[in-house]
């Protein structure tokens, strides 16, 4: 048991250094990459550069001042645990943002010959930014929450509810600057969603193990004391031969599978190991569903 509540502090600890850490790329990817372009961007972050183009706001204090009632609102609707990873990647990335402000000046002004690759450098940062938030069961606040929500109550799927609201609120940037500023966050935003995909995607690959062998009980003992990864014993048949089998059944994270393979590889050289590449893992120990 204490072994188990070790490895659940290390990985709390890891999951709130990696949000800090993804809060600060994205900061920078705002401050250095997306400021400086005039661009706008989607969900509260959007609201928050349309106001800091025209009225001067400081964006990192705008957006977080924005995302109070939003967070009440999480609070007493969706779950503890996402509300707390939301409120410290909220705060994060507001004081990230306050800090990083000078960036702005770095890039500006824009030459609009390199309007295009900065559209590009900018979504791509900050979808490295988002996807490691994201992977880490963290968020940002704003539309994460507004969606969530939606989908608790209404059932609407949180992707369609993020997008409506993105492309009106792109719409109004593009109406009150001009549609050039439109058409270019449209290919930055793109390219963010595309690469935070892959980021979450990347840190999140996870592993099925279908294993037999014929010093069972050694080896899943090892599985569970060593990796701390739980064994399912399914029962199976030798087509050729009739003899009965336990197949042992066990899913592991991307970074496990070498320590695994050679925890089984030192009790039982001959152990049979297939290795199949899963597309989403949800229950103890993995992704939790945010209800």
């Amino acid at each position: 048991m204490q072994k188990i509540a070790s490895n659940d502090l290390k990985d709390l600890i890891k999951k709130i250094f990696l949000i800090i850490l993804g809060s600060l790329i994205l900061a920078i990817a705002i401050n250095l990459f997306v400021v400086p372009n005039k661009l706008l961007s989607g969900g509260i972050s959007g609201i928050g550069l349309m106001l800091q183009y025209t009225f001067n706001l400081p964006m990192g204090a705008t957006i977080l001042v924005l995302n109070i009632p939003l967070l009440i609102l999480s609070i007493f609707k969706i779950n503890k645990k996402f509300t707390a990873f939301t409120i410290l990647g909220t705060i994060s990335l507001s004081v990230f943002l306050t800090i990083t402000v000078q960036l702005n000046n770095v890039l500006a002004p824009v030459e609009e010959s390199y309007r295009l690759l900065y559209c590009i450098y900018g979504g791509a940062l900050s979808g490295i930014g988002l996807g490691i938030i994201f992977s880490n069961e963290g968020s940002t606040g704003g539309l994460d929450i507004v969606a969530v929500y939606a989908k608790k109550k209404y059932g609407i799927e949180v992707g369609t509810v993020i997008f409506a609201i993105n492309v009106l609120i792109v719409a109004v940037g593009s109406v009150i600057f001009n549609f050039r500023v439109g058409l270019y966050t449209l290919i930055s935003m793109y390219i963010n969603s595309t690469v935070m995909e892959k980021v979450v995607n990347g840190l999140n690959r996870r592993k099925m193990l279908l294993i037999v062998s014929e010093k069972e009980k050694e080896v899943s003992d090892a599985i569970m004391d060593n990796c701390h990864r739980g064994v399912t014993l399914l029962y199976g048949e030798g087509a050729y031969t009739s003899h009965k089998k336990n197949i042992m059944y066990c899913v592991v994270s991307l970074g496990q599978l070498p320590q695994i393979k050679r925890v089984i590889k030192s009790i039982d050289q001959g152990a049979f190991i297939s290795i199949i590449d899963i597309a989403e893992v949800q229950g103890n120990g993995f992704k939790s569903p945010i209800n």
